[in-house]
């Protein structure tokens, strides 16, 4: 039987999230795979975990306990051991880094991976490194001619010129360059709500993106690479009511703790849209140096589609996007789980 680690929590500021969504792949796995689940707790220890990160809190931590560490000698690959006594409690075969946001989906994590020789879902050290950062996930796209908004990068400065207002005009997004789940994340409508947005976004980042507002439909497409090397594009997702709730985003508590958004899927464009948004969402896969899988979200505006951004472990509880839109193309969790799990092996 394979052994499969779940890693969950994390040092992020989607710890919480982390845990619901590495609940939720526990729970969907195949029965011939062994779960074998790593918590990380806030401050970045790695402790035996449990197959319920989640027992009915909202949001979840991973508390304190038997701490643990992965053998980084890859001729013990794959052993975990107990750091008080030293002694082998697992050998896993794979790792699931079910980890979102900085010290989990940047590269870290999976250059540890790397070192350890053990194999892990989800995309490589660039890519993910390129996918959290969104400067560089612009760069690496727009490099393949994807329609990315106006943006201005602040790195050490906390303001923006006359130009650049006038560039990006008003609403603008102010972001954490490196980030997910919209926290710390501010729509701007007025230039003298701005400095209480920087300092918002320099809380989670010392780099700050500000984008222009794009108008249009929000759409998420998921990428999956199969056990063959194919890679394939699931039917696009359109979300709806994003803008009716009380953030006037799709922000964090619109994301996880309200109710109001839905989404079509598969979204109700016509075949050529469809086609174009998937043929997008695999360029940009590609132009990472992605494997394994990704979410890409696009706005379709009225100019055709344009890049959000790219999303190297998107989340995976019960009502997030990516396995709903795989859902919809005929793979259902389980058959995702035991696809991503075999291309991680081979």
């Amino acid at each position: 039987m394979i052994r499969v680690a779940v890693l969950y929590g994390g040092m992020s500021t989607e710890h919480s999230i982390s845990c619901i969504s590495a609940a939720s792949v526990m729970q969907h796995m195949p029965a011939d795979y062994e779960v074998f689940p790593i918590g990380i707790t806030r401050d970045g220890v790695w402790v035996e975990g449990t197959t319920d990160p989640v027992n009915g809190v909202a949001l979840p931590e991973v508390p304190a306990g038997r701490e643990v560490a992965l053998s980084i000698n890859p001729t013990r690959k794959g052993q975990v051991f107990d750091v008080a006594t030293g002694e082998s409690i697992a050998c896993v075969d794979v790792v699931f880094p079910v980890l979102h946001g900085k010290y989990g989906e940047d590269g870290t994590v999976q250059g540890l991976l790397e070192l350890a020789g053990v194999p892990y879902v989800g995309p490589g050290v660039l890519a993910s490194a390129c996918g959290m950062d969104k400067e560089y996930t612009k760069k690496l796209v727009a490099a393949e001619n994807i329609a990315i908004t106006r943006e201005v990068i602040l790195d050490g400065r906390a303001v923006l010129d006359d130009d650049e207002r006038d560039y990006l005009g008003l609403p603008v997004f102010v972001k954490p360059a490196n980030g997910g789940s919209s926290i710390g994340v501010s729509k701007v409508s007025s230039w003298d709500d701005f400095p209480a947005a920087y300092d918002l976004a320099h809380e989670s980042d010392s780099k700050v993106i500000v984008e222009a507002e794009l108008v249009g439909d929000e759409v998420e497409v998921g990428v999956l690479e199969r056990p063959d090397g194919t890679i394939a594009a699931s039917l696009p997702a359109k979300l709806n009511g994003t803008e009716d709730s009380e953030e006037g985003f799709y922000g964090f508590e619109t994301k996880y703790l309200e109710e109001g958004v839905t989404a079509t899927i598969p979204a109700p464009f016509d075949e050529a849209t469809t086609a174009q948004l998937q043929d997008m969402a695999v360029t940009c896969f590609k132009a990472l140096n992605c494997k394994s899988l990704a979410r890409v979200d696009f706005f379709v505006t009225k100019d055709g589609p344009v890049l959000n951004e790219v999303n190297t472990m998107p989340g995976f509880t019960a009502i997030s996007m990516y396995p709903q839109v795989w859902a919809a193309t005929g793979v259902d969790y389980p058959e995702l789980l035991d696809t991503l799990v075999r291309t991680a092996l081979r």
